[in-house]
């Protein structure tokens, strides 16, 4: 599946953007301000931080890909999991 594809189901608009780690950190951020409730967000805000932490070696530009689009995917299940629940 292509970023573009991933931009119709994205949680936020601009998923397609996406195109390198720091855009990606800075999109997952903006994901967890849409989340219900400041302890939910702490959380996934701690787990974005924590995944960049030990992704920050990665220099395959495949590899990094691959991780940009799998996050969000996550983020976007994510989201959706909290929708359902309003």
């Amino acid at each position: 599946m292509s970023l573009q594809a991933l931009g119709a189901m994205a949680p936020l608009p601009g998923a397609e953007l996406v195109k390198r780690p720091l855009q990606l950190y800075r999109y997952l951020l903006r994901c967890c301000k849409e989340l219900p409730g400041e302890s939910v967000q702490e959380h996934y805000r701690h787990a974005v931080r924590q995944s960049f932490k030990v992704h920050a070696d990665e220099d395959g530009p495949e590899r990094i890909q691959q991780i940009i689009k799998r996050a969000i995917e996550d983020a976007d299940w994510v989201m959706e999991k909290y929708k359902k629940q309003k």
